[in-house]
């Protein structure tokens, strides 16, 4: 089996030509000659997360800076593949933090939340991953990660409910301990309250 550190290959390639005539269908069709390359592409993209390296990710971008009001940045879209169907889900992030004289670019925390949604995962993984990451590298006085998410597992097959989204939370530090820290950040990220 190939090291998750290297991209996909041609072992994929094989498979989905194996997979094309398991489902009955013909991988000398025209429409399906190329598909096991396109496939192998894909997958190449959709797990570069264990690809990432974490310091070049960052590449020196934290910041000493006098300021300790929390820092929120919302809406990140993001997509990944459930592990367990390797189907889409997809939706936003929301992170706040509340700094200890050490600041992050803003850039870096979209790339945060790819570099793991971009790996085989589960919600609920995702939502501690990013906010353990944060809290580990800036050391902040405290840590949110908020994600929202549509699971194509859940409306493409089994109960196939459209609307429903699942919410999770990971709070750290202050955002765990203090009701109106966690308050702040539920307010501002526009889930209300947020203070049980």
């Amino acid at each position: 089996m190939s090291d998750r550190s290297e991209a996909p290959g041609a072992e994929l390639e094989a498979a989905i030509r194996a997979l094309l005539g398991e489902i009955a269908e013909d991988p000398q069709r025209e429409g399906l000659v190329r598909t096991p390359e396109r496939v192998r592409r894909m997958y190449g993209e959709l797990t570069a997360g264990y690809r990432t390296d974490p310091d070049a990710l960052i590449n020196g971008a934290t910041f000493d800076v006098a300021y300790d009001e929390m820092v929120v940045v919302r809406d990140i879209e993001f997509f990944s593949l459930c592990e367990h169907h390797l189907l889409p889900f997809y939706g936003h992030v929301h992170v706040g933090y509340l700094p200890r004289g050490r600041v992050i670019g803003l850039s870096k925390i979209p790339r945060i939340v790819d570099m793991y949604a971009h790996r085989l995962q589960v919600q609920e993984r995702l939502t501690v991953q990013v906010a353990d990451f944060l809290m580990e590298r800036l050391e902040p006085k405290g840590v949110g990660c908020v994600i929202e998410a549509s699971h194509l597992c859940t409306m493409m097959r089994g109960v196939r409910k459209q609307q429903a989204t699942m919410l999770t939370s990971s709070m750290l530090g202050t955002f765990r301990r203090d009701a109106r820290t966690r308050g702040e950040f539920m307010g501002l990220i526009g889930k209300g309250g947020g203070t049980s």
